[in-house]
């Protein structure tokens, strides 16, 4: 059993502010987050090199022979073997890029220490076989051929659960996978485009019109007469509705109701109001900008499609209107008339009429009483987590006079 240790590059700030509050290898691309592709191909468990106030929650295990992976890269089987084959001191290079080293104790912590370590042999990928999350549309961007690839992981050598006859499918009924307890009834389920996979306890209620590739993770729920199209993952306990296109929802996070959400990455923690919609595509068709936390500035992406990015404890009321490639940060709450600008601060309270600071113990509370529905607790990790972020973040708060009392 290997000892991984799954890394954070400089590519974490620029998928800012999903990673405010988790590494990079935490996030959702397929069925399963990095984490858990690289912990099931290995069969082992996986720990962190990631910011500072991160590392309570996301702690670091050093053995005597380590593994050490970029966070941001999703495993393949050639891949896997080159790392299988490397060598104490061996490094895995790709366009200058580390993407795996094998390290004993003390290399690895005269590494960590920023002291000097015995001359490492980097071995560099021409073609590479993999898929690296470098900016934040690469999430959705790869989540297609990502749900293929989990899909395949996940299914091999087993046996779904049966299919209710009350169900429509069109294509190959053995790319549905329904793990257990999963409910599906009154569905039209395509599989011509991709699979479609349904988590433990997951359920698609009546009137849903599924497009693979399609993932809804365990103890999930698509709500009656919900449109879904592919390259979409519906992440663990979440309730979605309306019409979602190539969208990832991290997990914990709600889209009960109608509305559209396509070209988007939601966080954990989020919801959204009834009938909110993402416009993923601009009027006069040019490449979409989007803010970059590093540059402090908004930048080209080069895609044409590009919707919602939403950090971690987000939410919005009814009606909101989000423009193309619009960022809310962690903990804002938006609310009211017309289309907020397409760059919204952590911890933001208000509407296009004006803003002021979502105060720390006030979102503290909101968030305790959103994670007990799922009985889950807002430790003090998370707490310190978000204290940080709030102070981070100040900055971009230009009203911080203001507080919501």
């Amino acid at each position: 059993m290997k000892n991984i240790i799954l890394f954070d590059s400089e590519t974490r700030d620029q998928l800012l502010p999903l990673t405010f509050t988790r590494p990079v290898c935490e996030l959702r691309v397929g069925i399963l987050t990095i984490r858990e592709k690289w912990e099931r191909v290995f069969r082992s468990k996986a720990s962190f090199i990631t910011q500072d106030y991160l590392g309570d929650k996301y702690p670091i295990a050093i053995g005597t022979d380590n593994y050490i992976i970029n966070g941001s890269v999703l495993p393949t089987d050639a891949l896997c073997r080159e790392i299988d084959g490397l060598q104490n001191n061996e490094a895995i290079l790709c366009k200058g890029d580390l993407i795996a080293a094998r390290l004993n104790h003390a290399q690895f912590m005269n590494l960590m220490g920023e002291k000097d370590i015995d001359e490492i042999e980097g071995n560099e990928i021409e073609k590479p076989d993999f898929l690296k999350i470098s900016h934040l549309w690469d999430i959705f961007k790869f989540n297609d051929a990502a749900i293929k690839s989990d899909f395949e992981l996940l299914t091999a050598g087993r046996e779904s659960q049966a299919l209710s006859a009350s169900n429509q499918v069109i294509g190959d009924l053995s790319q549905i996978f329904l793990e257990e307890g999963a409910r599906v009834e009154g569905a039209i389920l395509n599989t011509m485009s991709g699979p479609i996979y349904i988590g433990k306890d997951a359920e698609i209620m009546e009137g849903s019109l599924v497009r693979g590739s399609f993932a809804l993770c365990e103890h999930s729920t698509l709500k009656m007469g919900a449109k879904i199209y592919g390259g979409t993952t519906i992440g663990p306990h979440s309730k979605v509705g309306g019409e979602v296109n190539n969208a990832v929802i991290i997990g914990y996070s709600n889209k009960a109701h109608d509305g559209f959400l396509g070209a988007s990455v939601i966080g954990e923690w989020c919801n959204m109001g009834a009938d909110t919609n993402t416009s993923n595509l601009k009027n006069n068709y040019e490449e979409v900008k989007l803010w970059d936390y590093s540059k402090q500035a908004f930048r080209k992406t080069g895609v044409q499609f590009l919707g919602l990015i939403m950090g971690d404890h987000s939410k919005c009321g009814i009606n909101t209107m989000f423009n193309t490639g619009t960022v809310v940060g962690v903990s804002a709450n938006l609310f009211g008339p017309g289309m907020p600008r397409n760059f919204i601060p952590s911890f933001s309270w208000g509407s296009t009429a004006g803003y002021v600071t979502y105060k720390l113990e006030k979102a503290f509370e909101t968030a305790q009483r959103v994670m007990e529905r799922r009985n889950i607790d807002l430790s003090a990790e998370d707490r310190e987590i978000l204290k940080h972020v709030y102070d981070q973040t100040a900055a971009f708060r230009t009203w911080e006079n203001t507080v919501v009392k």
